[in-house]
């Protein structure tokens, strides 16, 4: 663990917590969810938020209109595959500052793509000045037009990191 987070190695505690909360497949009830709708971030200009997510990562477009809580916002969604939306606002008139990390805030988005798209795709964010973080071959990390962190990796869905959950 060196360099990362605290030296202490924290084995026991998370054994400890897989011990006292995570059930077998077994032995674990369904989830009562349908899966992700859409995860909604902040966008400061709309068009750039389209070209970069439609024309650089190749997630189309696919609704845009008025958001329903703030008169004047646009909502838009593009879709990231298996029926999955990230979705945008923009909040003309507010003074909205910078991206920052906060505890209970937004970290980074995981999308899965097929290993010949994360080459590509890596290959573009590059082409456009981006600087993407390659780690393990597996996963590239890079800023949004807002400064969100987003993560293209290529696991399935249901593979985390070598572990298939279900």
């Amino acid at each position: 663990m060196s360099g990362h987070g605290n030296s202490v190695d924290r084995t026991p505690e998370w054994d400890a917590l897989k011990e006292r909360y995570l059930q077998s497949v077994d032995e674990r009830p369904p989830s009562v969810g349908n899966g992700l709708h859409h995860f909604a971030i902040l966008s400061s200009d709309v068009e750039t938020t389209i070209k970069f997510y439609q024309e650089t990562l190749e997630f189309p477009l696919v609704e845009i209109f008025e958001n329903r809580d703030y008169e004047g916002s646009t909502h838009f969604f593009f879709d990231i595959g298996h029926d999955n939306y990230l979705a945008y606002f923009d909040f003309p008139g507010l003074e909205l500052g910078e991206y920052n990390e906060v505890l209970g805030g937004l970290h980074h988005i995981a999308i899965a793509v097929e290993l010949a798209t994360f080459d590509r795709l890596v290959g573009k964010l590059r082409e456009s000045g981006i600087d993407a973080q390659i780690v393990n071959d597996s996963s590239a990390y890079f800023l949004g037009p807002d400064g969100e962190r987003l993560e293209l990796l290529t696991f399935p869905l249901n593979d985390m990191y070598g572990t298939i959950v279900k």
